[in-house]
């Protein structure tokens, strides 16, 4: 699939996609505003394609202030095999019982509300709706040379490990898909990832 594309059937479902969102956004940013203090959209400094640095959005579901040492803590032991699988988890990278979350971010997260600002971001072109999810530069940082070839395309909102349908998957292995998606990344693949990401969410959402 080539670049083109791929930008292509991005800015266009990203388009729709907000447009028929917008509803759904406008009522989860009062509800995050009325919730808790603090804005209802969190910006954080993320790593896109080639490792260049972008501003990513997502609707806030942690309070304001909060340290991130007991992430750090958890990303770590993940990467080295001392961890929970993902999917015990909320997701990759995501702390299963994380005190810093609010009542309202932690049914966001469950259902991965919290990502649909990033529809913004696609649009921006700092991420495509399909790839490796994007990461903060320390955790980068822990991957090794083979995972390091997930940052030769966009993140996406939505990838190949999200729906791979394993019931014990490690970090590791789903850096693997992430690699694996960069190799075999196609239009097929891209739109057979979309057409399974609602699915498995709906499943994640009641479970």
């Amino acid at each position: 699939m080539t670049g083109a594309v791929k930008r292509s059937l991005d800015l266009i479902l990203a388009s729709i996609g907000l447009l028929i969102l917008s509803p759904l956004l406008l009522a989860i940013w009062a509800a995050v505003r009325l919730t808790s203090p603090g804005p209802a959209v969190f910006r954080q400094e993320r790593l896109g394609r080639d490792e260049k640095p972008f501003i990513m959005f997502k609707f806030r579901s942690m309070r304001i202030g909060a340290s991130d040492a007991i992430h750090r803590e958890y990303v770590s032991r993940m990467l080295t095999g001392q961890g929970a699988p993902v999917e015990a988890a909320n997701g990759l990278f995501k702390l299963d019982s994380d005190p810093r979350i609010t009542p309202l971010g932690a049914w966001l997260r469950k259902t991965s509300l919290d990502e649909l600002p990033q529809l913004v971001n696609v649009l921006r072109g700092d991420m495509s709706l399909v790839g490796p999810r994007p990461v903060l530069a320390w955790e980068a940082a822990l991957f090794s040379d083979e995972a390091r070839a997930r940052f030769r395309t966009r993140p996406g909102l939505t990838g190949l490990w999200q729906v791979s349908g394993r019931n014990r998957l490690t970090m590791p292995q789903a850096l693997e898909l992430d690699v694996e998606y960069v190799r075999r990344q196609s239009l097929w693949l891209d739109l057979t990832i979309i057409a399974r990401t609602v699915p498995a969410q709906l499943r994640r959402g009641t479970a």
